[in-house]
C-alpha cells in the first residue's frame, strides 16, 4: 500500500484535506493512521497567510497540526526574501503575511527605499500602490510573488487571488517574479528542507495537476492525484501524476499502486509559441549567423511569429531586423518541436517550447548590419569554423540544411 512506501507526505489542503468548511471524506482518519505509523506529514498551501492561522483552522476540523508542519507560501516567502538578502520589503499583502514577512528579519516599508515588492493578497490594495510599486520594480528591485493562483472558488464563482496582482505589476513594470509557492520550486524545496531523510521518501498528494503534479514532478518528487482522474495524452506529461486515489483512505488500499517518477531531460515549458528561423548563404557557402541580444549566444536568424503573420512573411522579416538584409525563401528545410531542444530558458524566468519553421533563404539586397536592438554582432561563417557559444538547436538546423535533402525534416 502507498502508506508503506514513503515516509514523508505532503498534503495539498483545499481539495485534499477539506473542502471549503467540510474535511474530505476520511481526511481524519487518514492522517491519524499515518501518524500511527510514524509518518512525517507536511501541509503545503498557496494560501499566503501565516502558519497559525493554518494550524488553527485545522485544530478546529479536528486536524492535529502543529505549526511547523504547516508550509504556506507566505512562510516560505518571508524565508526566502531573507535567506536572498532582502532587507527591507514592500509588501502588497494584508496584515498577516506582513506578519510572516517580519517574522523572517524583514523590515516592511511602503517606498521606494525598498529591496524588494512582494505581491501577495490584500483586500486593502489599491491601483495608487500598485501603479507605485510597479514603478519601484521597473527601477530595478528585486520582484517577488508568494504565489500565482489567478482565482480561488466561492460560492459565487471565481473570486480574484494573488495570480491578480502579481499580473497587474508584471504588465505594468515588464518585469517577471520570482514565484514562491506552487508549482514553483521554492515552496516544495523548503518543505524538503523541513526532513531529516533523503527527498526519495517524500511524496506530494494534491488535487489539481497543473499545480501540486507538475509543482512536485519538476523537483524530482513522485505525486498521487486525488479526485477526478485527469490525465494527459503525452507520457511524460509533467502534469501526470504516478498514482490516483478517491479518498486519502485509498492511501492504505493495498491495490493501489504507483509508478516510479522519471523526469524527461527537457524543463518544463510556461507557454508554447511558433517561431522561424532561416538559414542563409552566401557565395562562398558561408552561413549567416548573428549573436543574440538577449543571451549573447551565435545563432541562425530566428524570432517569433506576429499575430496574423505567414510563416514566410515572418522569417523575412526577422532577417531583416537582426541583420539588414533583404531575402526571399527557397525551400522549407524542416520543422523542430522536439523540447530537449526547443524548450528555451529567458533570462526573465520565462520558459518557452518553440515550433520553429526552419527555411533556406536567398539573399536579393539590403546592406549587413553588425549590431542592431536584437543584435550584437553579425557576419557570414565557414560552416565548418562556427562561433561559439551557439544556440543548442542551431548547429541541427545547419545540419540538414547542408544535406540538400529534398524532403522536409520533421524533428
Amino acid at each position: 500500500m502507498l502508506a508503506d512506501l514513503f515516509d514523508a507526505f505532503f498534503f495539498d489542503l483545499d481539495g485534499v484535506v477539506y473542502i471549503s468548511r467540510e474535511l474530505t471524506p476520511g481526511a481524519q482518519e487518514a492522517l491519524s493512521r499515518l501518524r500511527e505509523r510514524d509518518k512525517t506529514i507536511r501541509f503545503l498551501t498557496n494560501n499566503p497567510t501565516t502558519r497559525k492561522r493554518i494550524t488553527k483552522r485545522l485544530h478546529r476540523m479536528g486536524i492535529d497540526a502543529k505549526d511547523e508542519e504547516v508550509i504556506t507560501s507566505g512562510w516560505v516567502t518571508g524565508v526566502y526574501a531573507a535567506e536572498h538578502g532582502i532587507r527591507r520589503a514592500w509588501v502588497l499583502g494584508d496584515d498577516y503575511l506582513k506578519e510572516e514577512i517580519a517574522n523572517a528579519g524583514v523590515k516592511i516599508v511602503n517606498d521606494f527605499t525598498c529591496d524588494a515588492v512582494i505581491a501577495g493578497w490584500g483586500d486593502s490594495i489599491t491601483l495608487a500602490e500598485i501603479r507605485r510599486a510597479a514603478l519601484a520594480i521597473h527601477n530595478g528591485v528585486t520582484f517577488i510573488a508568494t504565489n500565482a493562483d489567478c482565482n480561488f472558488p466561492s460560492e459565487n464563482g471565481p473570486l480574484a487571488a494573488v495570480g491578480a496582482v502579481v499580473e497587474a505589476l508584471h504588465v505594468a513594470s515588464g518585469r517577471s517574479p520570482q514565484i514562491i509557492g506552487k508549482p514553483y520550486s521554492p515552496m516544495f524545496l523548503k518543505a524538503l528542507d523541513t526532513l531529516t531523510f533523503s527527498s526519495d521518501k517524500a511524496v506530494m498528494i494534491g488535487d489539481t495537476p497543473s499545480v501540486d503534479i507538475l509543482g512536485a514532478h519538476q523537483i524530482g518528487m513522485q505525486a498521487i492525484l486525488m479526485g477526478e482522474n485527469i490525465s494527459f495524452p503525452f507520457s511524460n506529461d509533467y502534469r501526470n501524476a504516478d498514482a490516483h486515489i478517491v479518498t486519502l483512505l485509498d492511501l492504505f488500499d493495498p491495490d493501489v499502486s504507483i509508478r516510479e517518477w522519471q523526469a524527461p531531460s527537457h524543463i518544463w515549458p510556461q507557454s508554447v509559441e511558433p517561431g522561424v528561423a532561416g538559414v542563409v548563404f552566401n557565395d562562398k557557402g558561408e552561413v549567416l549567423l548573428m549573436k543574440r541580444a538577449d543571451n549573447g549566444l551565435w545563432g541562425i536568424p530566428s524570432g517569433h511569429i506576429e499575430p496574423a503573420e505567414k510563416v514566410e512573411h515572418a522569417i523575412i522579416r526577422e532577417i531583416f531586423e537582426e541583420t539588414g538584409l533583404e531575402v526571399e525563401v527557397q525551400r522549407l528545410i524542416g520543422v523542430y518541436s522536439d523540447p530537449a531542444s526547443q524548450i528555451i530558458c529567458y533570462p526573465d524566468l520565462k520558459i518557452c517550447h518553440f515550433i520553429t519553421t526552419c527555411f533556406e533563404c536567398k539573399m536579393k539586397g539590403g546592406i549587413l548590419k553588425k549590431t542592431g536592438e536584437e543584435t550584437l554582432n553579425a557576419g557570414f561563417f565557414d560552416p565548418q569554423k562556427l562561433p561559439t557559444p551557439l544556440m543548442p538547436m542551431h548547429p541541427q538546423w545547419l545540419s540538414d540544411a547542408l544535406s540538400h535533402c529534398e524532403k522536409s525534416y520533421i524533428r
